[in-house]
């Protein structure tokens, strides 16, 4: 295995760091550091993100053979697909708040959807907005318990409450709520503001254009021309969709938890407390992955038009992945490859050319200090990630990661699933559960990619086990997150079939 020194080294002594931090900078007022000898060009940046978009659930991965996105497939033959792309945190808020921050979900303490903001994160739209950038946020803030108000870093808002709705919604522009009737659909709306308040910027000024969609969140509700597209069309259930059901999970040692699961709120077998069946809600789901791959085809349009499509980087990418009966489970939350990879699509020709997919794991994190590095704008010390477009370039100092770390954090609304502390090297996955009187988990990813069996008790792989739980750890001390950030949370629980309408 792998030595594991990543992260120590980018948190340490890291030799790309080092060279960073060497840059002259300034201070100013707000104590953001800008760069003073970095004369690059700042360069244009549009950011879209989408709720609960699986890695691959894109037309050219072949995943789903029925499945079409045109717009999607576009980018990454003309940009790059980056498929080892992980989110720190497989859940809305937190992941939300780790690319905003660029920071650990320990370290931000947005741990789940309820989890206020502390107050005292800055979010690298901020850096941007100081150094003369036109920012625009469209869409779906819900970051904690934040409303629809205009947040800090960006010169234009427009967001709605909470999940937000597909149809009809109301917008809060720039602190005046609007609402919109005649079956107005939100994807629709929010790209078309976007793209409007492109074309009416200020041509002299760098822009950088955050698209964050509603689409594709349960319930899922597709545009009305895209509903019936699919129907009837069925998914190959996955090869661990029965073991759960059948008990053949105890033979390959899955924690019994999984299996408790199955009948949950996130199980297959009464999804979202619904007697739905899994291929009526996958339909409904790709119909509604249209409606934002139509969007992508929006934006770009613009782009084209306008002579930017060449210089301006363009960045697709999920705030957290899905599973569709993987381990007889749905939704997110746990440390499976289908919960917590996303896809990640850039594109931007006069950086590097199309058609790459390479291999290297990259994160969340990693959104902030790539749009800084491209701007121009010296990275914050807080932030661990990395820019991922030495990668794309070819640059053979590129920062790579030998492993990524996961955590997720036991919810009052959905207490099925438990605290999660994990690690992935290219090989290996460590999955380490916390206040659960269950098995951990580890799986050979190259030899066993569907993690069918667990080998946490394989006589040959204690020293794996040990290194990983020890890396954990020594993750966690290095960045002051052995304390589990609690949070108050008094009211009826949601999701908890068990205990209805109980404090």
């Amino acid at each position: 295995m792998k030595t594991i020194k990543f992260l120590l080294a980018i948190l340490c002594c890291s030799p790309f760091l080092m060279a960073n931090n060497a840059r002259g900078t300034i201070s100013d007022t707000t104590g953001f550091a800008l760069s003073t000898k970095n004369k690059k060009k700042p360069r244009n940046v549009v950011f879209i993100l989408t709720d609960d978009h699986r890695y691959d659930y894109m037309g050219f991965t072949g995943k789903v053979p029925w499945l079409e996105t045109p717009n999607m497939d576009k980018l990454a033959s003309e940009g790059a697909y980056l498929p080892n792309a992980f989110v720190t945190t497989s859940l809305c808020s937190p992941s939300r708040a780790s690319i905003l921050t660029g920071q650990f979900s320990h370290s931000h303490t947005i741990v789940d959807n309820q989890a206020p903001d502390p107050g005292n994160l800055t979010y690298f739209p901020q850096y941007l907005e100081k150094a003369g950038y036109q920012t625009g946020f469209f869409g779906k803030w819900h970051m904690g318990d934040h409303g629809d108000e205009p947040q800090p870093g960006f010169t234009h808002w427009e967001s709605f409450l909470g999940q937000g709705v597909y149809y009809n919604p109301t917008l809060n522009i720039n602190g005046t709520r609007v609402a919109y009737k005649d079956s107005t659909y939100i994807t629709d709306l929010l790209t078309e503001h976007a793209v409007d308040w492109l074309d009416k910027r200020d041509k002299d000024k760098p822009f950088f254009l955050y698209l964050s969609h509603k689409a594709v969140h349960a319930a899922f509700k597709p545009a009305r021309r895209h509903k019936g597209k699919y129907r009837g069309k069925k998914i190959a259930l996955p090869s661990t969709y029965d073991q759960t059901k059948t008990g053949k999970y105890r033979d390959l040692k899955w924690p019994k938890w999984v299996a408790d699961q199955r009948i949950s709120w996130h199980g297959v077998d009464y999804m979202y407390h619904e007697n739905n069946g899994i291929y009526d809600m996958v339909v409904d789901y790709c119909e509604t992955l249209l409606g934002v791959d139509e969007s992508i085809g929006t934006v770009m349009e613009y782009l084209r038009k306008e002579g930017l499509d060449e210089s301006t980087l363009v960045i697709y990418m999920g705030d957290n992945g899905f599973s569709w009966g993987e381990h007889g489970l749905i939704d997110k939350r746990h440390f499976y490859e289908e919960s917590v990879k996303v896809p990640l699509l850039v594109r931007c020709p006069e950086l590097f050319e199309g058609g790459k997919t390479p291999e290297q794991m990259v994160q969340n994190i990693d959104i902030g200090p790539t749009v800084l590095a491209e701007a121009g704008i010296q990275k914050p010390d807080h932030m661990p990630g990395v820019s991922f477009i030495p990668i794309l370039t070819g640059d053979k100092n590129a920062p790579s990661r030998n492993e990524i770390f996961y955590e997720y954090y036991w919810e009052y609304d959905f207490p099925m699933t438990p605290t999660v502390f994990g690690m992935r090297t290219d090989q290996y996955k460590y999955i380490k559960y916390h206040g659960i009187w269950d098995r951990n988990e580890l799986y050979d990813l190259q030899n066993d990619p569907d993690e069918m069996y667990n080998l946490i008790a394989d006589p040959n792989k204690q020293e794996i086990a040990k290194e990983m739980s020890t890396a954990i750890y020594d993750w966690l001390e290095s960045t002051k997150g052995m304390q589990i950030p609690l949070k108050r949370t008094i009211k009826y629980r949601f999701g908890d079939f068990k205990h209805p309408d109980e404090y």
